[in-house]
C-alpha cells in the first residue's frame, strides 16, 4: 500500500513539474533578490505606501517608470504629486517580477483611481521572449490587479519604442506584443492607449537626442510624456465631473 502511495505522490510531482517547465517564465512570479538594491526597494515602497495613506494612482513598470524618480522629479511633482501617486517602477523589471512584487503586497491595502501599466521591453531585451508569452504576463499582470484593485482602472500603455528604425528586431517584437496587448481594452476598466509617435520621426526613426541609449526616454522626454497622456489620465481619474 505504502508503495501505491508512493508510486501515486511521485507521479503527482512529475505531472506538477511538467505543467511548471511548461510555463512560459513570464508568468511565474519571480523576485530578483540577488540584486541588491531591489528587495531594499521593494520593502521601501511597502514602507511608503503605508506613510501615504491615501493613493490615488499608481504607476507600474520597469526602468521607464523607475526614471521618473531620477530624472524627471520635477514633473512628476507638477504632475502626479497632487494625485497622491505612487511609483512602482523597477528596472530591469519583467513581467514575471512584477507578478511577484503584486503578490508581496505592493498593493495591498490601498484603492486607486488608476494604475499606469507599461512592462515588458526587458522580456524583449533580456531574453528574447515569444510575444504571445510576454502579452501573456502583461495578461496576467492584469488579471491580479482585477482581483487585488477591484474598483481600479488600468491605463495600459504601449510598450514603448526602441532601436533606432522601424526594422530593429527588440522594436519589432515590442511591435507584436502591442498588437496583442491593445485588444485588453475592454472599454470599461482596461484602457490601452499608444502614444510612441510622439518619439519617432515621420520614418518611425528613434533619434538619440529623444532616447540617448535608443531604450530610455532622455530627461526632457518625461515632460512630452506626461502631457501625452495627461488627458486620459483625467478622463479615466473622473477629474472632469
Amino acid at each position: 500500500m505504502k508503495n501505491i502511495v508512493l508510486i501515486f505522490a511521485l507521479m503527482f510531482a512529475c505531472c506538477a513539474s511538467s505543467v511548471s517547465a511548461n510555463e512560459p517564465a513570464s508568468i511565474v512570479p519571480t523576485n530578483k533578490a540577488a540584486t541588491e538594491w531591489w528587495m531594499p526597494r521593494h520593502e521601501e515602497k511597502l514602507l511608503l505606501k503605508e506613510q501615504m495613506g491615501k493613493v490615488d494612482l499608481v504607476f507600474l513598470g520597469d526602468s521607464i517608470t523607475h526614471y521618473w524618480e531620477t530624472k524627471a522629479p520635477q514633473v512628476w511633482q507638477q504632475y502626479y504629486a497632487k494625485r497622491n501617486a505612487l511609483n512602482l517602477g523597477f528596472s530591469a523589471d519583467r513581467t514575471e517580477n512584477v507578478l511577484w512584487r503584486l503578490q508581496n503586497g505592493e498593493v495591498a491595502n490601498i484603492d486607486p483611481k488608476l494604475l499606469v501599466l507599461m512592462i515588458g521591453t526587458n522580456n524583449t531585451g533580456q531574453r528574447q521572449d515569444a510575444p504571445k508569452d510576454t502579452a501573456l504576463g502583461i495578461k496576467k499582470i492584469i488579471e491580479s490587479l482585477e482581483t487585488k484593485l477591484p474598483n481600479t482602472k488600468v491605463l495600459l500603455l504601449a510598450i514603448f519604442p526602441r532601436g533606432a528604425t522601424v526594422d530593429d528586431p527588440l522594436r519589432k517584437i515590442n511591435d507584436e506584443i502591442n498588437l496583442i496587448i491593445k485588444d485588453f481594452d475592454d472599454g470599461a476598466r482596461v484602457h490601452y492607449l499608444d502614444i510612441n509617435h510622439i518619439f519617432l520621426d515621420e520614418k518611425g526613426n528613434l533619434s538619440k537626442s529623444v532616447m540617448k541609449d535608443l531604450l530610455h526616454p532622455n530627461k526632457d522626454q518625461y515632460q512630452v510624456w506626461a502631457e501625452a497622456i495627461e488627458p486620459k489620465i483625467t478622463a479615466l481619474m473622473a477629474e472632469n465631473d
